[in-house]
């Protein structure tokens, strides 16, 4: 125990080793995949964005019309945002700021109907 005494009095008297977050964000690096965004007027309620989502953070209900997500589970590895056919994902450039709650984004879809 001796032996940690100079260790002790060394990390007293240096300055902290992590940041202060989120007084003191740090800065993201060039192209950084961030916070998930659907454009509701481009999305068809295909469904491809949640089977393909590993951290099962996507929900889609067709019947409803209702896309749903969840961001506290979502790993931003940008999965959907490539497998999306019509392009209505995408990714922001800083991640989700901090909250105290957890919330769910649900997005009513209105997906045009094919007329014969």
């Amino acid at each position: 125990m001796v032996f940690m005494i100079p260790v002790v009095i060394k990390n007293l008297f240096s300055r902290s080793a992590t940041r202060p977050y989120p007084q003191s964000p740090r800065q993201l690096f060039a192209g950084s995949r961030g916070q998930l965004i659907n454009d509701a007027d481009k999305c068809i309620l295909c469904g491809i964005c949640a089977r393909i989502c590993p951290s099962q953070c996507l929900m889609v209900r067709r019947k409803e019309g209702l896309w749903e997500y969840e961001p506290f589970a979502c790993v931003f590895c940008g999965a959907c945002v490539e497998a999306c056919p019509v392009g209505s994902l995408s990714q922001l450039g800083q991640w989700h700021p901090a909250v105290r709650e957890r919330e769910r984004v649900v997005l009513k879809v209105v997906v045009p109907t094919k007329k014969h």
